[in-house]
């Protein structure tokens, strides 16, 4: 099976974690939570997913000249991630995220952006020839919208597929869905998107439909541990997903997006990749961290995943 080419266009972070029993409340102070530091990001956690899954993949995006920058570089060269588009900002920080995991497996989330929020689209000319090269363009909302909309548009007028996690969640327009091939939001981005609250595979199907009504081809809405839904060519599909006992959902919805990628290079008709993405998804939460959970290939085919 021939493997297409993959860019990722996102941020990198280091995620700071503490694990403890709740997540506070304003003003509230938890004591007793442990304390681990694992390199993350939407971008890169994705990027490092396509690659373990065995993906061919050229990670952009920029990261500051410190630490933390030659740290995550290392990183991506070791994953076998491409890293020639990976810039270096001499003005500002690598991102940090702050990230609060309860017993249950939930987390809260805060980022301080860096050189991620000055990734603009002059930053992108040295990059252009290997994304106009490439078969599928991956790309997040951690990076200005100013950047997301030249990739959008840039992709559209090449023919490449382009396939756009909202997130974090925040309100899209209708010129930049239509230049969509896939949007994959979880229950809150499809709610922002659609106006339609989602807590089930019935409203979920709703906000799918008002979302492809905004021009977008294709709509993945992810679930978390019921699955997902799928609309194509006007017909919706609930794909579940196996059930595992949840440690850590952080980067759970990156690995979905990194395995949906790899799929759909390979060929894989839409539901089969989500389906691949699924249990992609469902290995990631069993372990604590972000890149540090992303399983490989091979882990997959062990769960009973043909390839």
């Amino acid at each position: 099976m021939q493997t297409k080419k993959i860019v990722v266009v996102g941020s990198t972070n280091v995620d700071m974690v503490v694990k403890t029993t709740h997540i506070p409340v304003p003003g509230e102070t938890v004591l007793g939570g442990a304390f681990f530091m694992n390199p993350g990001g939407k971008g890169a956690n994705q990027a490092v997913a396509v690659a373990r899954l065995g993906g061919e993949v050229t990670f952009v995006s920029k990261t500051g000249n410190d630490i933390f920058g030659k740290q995550a570089a290392q990183t991506f060269d070791e994953e076998g991630i491409q890293i020639s588009c990976l810039l270096s900002d001499p003005d500002h920080p690598s991102g940090v995220a702050l990230i609060t995991v309860d017993e249950q497996g939930e987390n809260s989330i805060v980022v301080a952006s860096g050189a991620n929020a000055h990734l603009f689209p002059e930053d992108l000319e040295p990059a252009l020839e290997r994304i106009s090269a490439s078969d599928i363009i991956l790309m997040q909302l951690e990076i200005p919208m100013s950047t997301v909309r030249f990739v959008t548009r840039y992709a559209a007028s090449k023919g490449i597929q382009l396939i756009l996690n909202p997130a974090p969640a925040q309100p899209l327009d209708r010129e930049l869905l239509q230049g969509v091939s896939v949007i994959t939001p979880n229950k809150t981005e499809a709610e922002m998107l659609s106006g339609i609250a989602v807590h089930d595979v019935e409203s979920a199907e709703k906000a799918a439909r008002k979302i492809h009504e905004q021009g977008v081809e294709n709509v993945v809405v992810t679930l978390g541990s019921l699955g997902a839904v799928i609309l194509q060519a006007g017909e919706c599909l609930y794909v579940p997903v196996q059930k595992v006992e949840a440690v850590d959902t952080t980067a759970a919805g990156d690995v979905f997006n990194g395995a949906l990628a790899v799929a759909l290079a390979e060929g894989r008709d839409l539901e089969a990749a989500v389906r691949f993405a699924c249990l992609a998804a469902s290995i990631s939460v069993t372990r604590m961290g972000a890149q540090s959970s992303i399983p490989y290939r091979n882990e997959l085919i062990v769960s009973g995943w043909t390839v």
